[in-house]
């Protein structure tokens, strides 16, 4: 059990002409004594660098990392009462599966009978019950991968388990049981658990708080509704849905809202308002397909349909190229057709140099 603060944090691997390259921009964060978080981004955003640090692994270049209000920036990790699990397994493969879990304990020099209890218990909870007498080599990849997500579970006096992409070559169907038995798991014993990811909807199904980053920065922590709804960055807007939130060039004249001359919305704060060129967004979810030409809405082209089974993925052109997507669950019309799209008002979203304005 553990509060997690990042003061000041940041971190470069080199210098460019004498100024620090950043992987890691300096921040400050703050997680919250037994949350569940997800660190979610790109390859290369900075989110394994930010671990490493928290676990000890790696020494910032700037800044301060404190748990339970006690400065461990400069604690090594086995002295900060940390699990961490990597992407790819790490097991011991002379080893059989109960003694690959056993290890952290054993070297704990915890009883028999507690480390019994406690392997049994985490490998009922992995489905490796049938494969503890096996050497571990013997094991497919995905099997390896549970016992190294077991020997960061196994331990019961952690305070902060810190995850790096675990579920990478977990078969698919497993991997949302996992989901499912980590937060139970996190929530059961109390840990501050941090899970780092490049897919949206692992973030966003296991996390009651989710860390976007973008090249080296975190441009907003939210609950997923949160991020779905209210995306403060156009880069959250982008990798938050499926599909990605629409981006429409367009222009703010008086608090009204307009794309290729059309009124679509207005700014919900400070009316009257002349920003000039901004950046329209709205959620594929929130556009509508109409037979006929009304205030607010957009002449389009059907350019393509994906068929989901209960719900299609629709293409409109606007005929200069802008493409707008849409999801909706009723007929649509055939690719080729005319037809117009209207933007549910108060989920129109408006940027301004890539920040949320209204």
């Amino acid at each position: 059990m553990a509060k997690i603060e990042l003061r000041g944090l940041g971190h470069s691997y080199n210098t460019v002409d004498g100024k620090p390259n950043y992987a890691l921009h300096p921040l400050d964060l703050t997680w919250e004594d037994g949350g569940t978080y997800a660190l979610l981004g790109p390859s290369g955003c900075g989110k394994s660098t930010m671990l490493n640090i928290i676990s000890g692994l790696l020494m910032p270049s700037e800044g301060r990392v404190l748990i339970n209000g006690i400065d461990v920036t400069s604690v090594g990790a086995v002295k900060r009462n940390i699990a961490q699990v990597f992407q790819f397994p790490v097991v011991y493969p002379s080893k059989t599966v109960f003694e690959n879990l056993a290890f952290p304990l054993r070297c704990r020099n915890t009883p028999k009978g507690e480390i019994d209890r406690r392997v049994n218990e985490v490998a009922s909870l992995l489905n490796l019950d049938g494969v503890l007498q096996k050497p571990a080599r013997k094991l497919t990849p995905d099997l390896k991968q549970l016992i190294s997500l077991g020997r960061g579970l196994v331990r019961d006096d952690v305070a902060v388990i810190l995850m790096d992409e675990p579920l990478t070559v977990i078969d698919p169907q497993l991997k949302f049981s996992l989901r499912r038995k980590l937060r139970d798991i996190s929530a059961r014993h109390g840990h501050t658990l941090v899970y780092v990811t490049h897919d949206q909807n692992e973030a966003m199904t296991l996390a009651e708080q989710v860390v976007v980053m973008d090249h080296g920065r975190v441009v907003q922590m939210g609950s997923p509704q949160a991020l779905f709804e209210e995306p403060v960055h156009r880069h959250v807007g982008y990798f938050i849905g499926s599909p990605a939130m629409n981006f429409l060039e367009g222009r703010v004249d008086g608090g009204k809202v307009s794309v290729l001359g059309r009124e679509v919305g207005a700014l919900r704060s400070a009316e009257g308002r002349s920003l000039g060129e901004v950046v329209v967004g709205i959620r594929p979810e929130f556009v509508t397909l109409t037979d006929t030409p009304q205030a607010g809405t957009l002449p389009a082209t059907v350019m393509d349909i994906q068929d989901m089974g209960c719900f299609a993925i629709v293409s409109a052109d606007l005929g200069n190229s802008t493409i707008v997507k849409l999801r909706t669950p009723h007929h649509v019309p055939p690719v080729g057709a005319a037809t117009n799209l209207a933007f549910t008002p108060e989920k129109v979203r408006f940027y301004k140099d890539n920040w949320l304005v209204s």
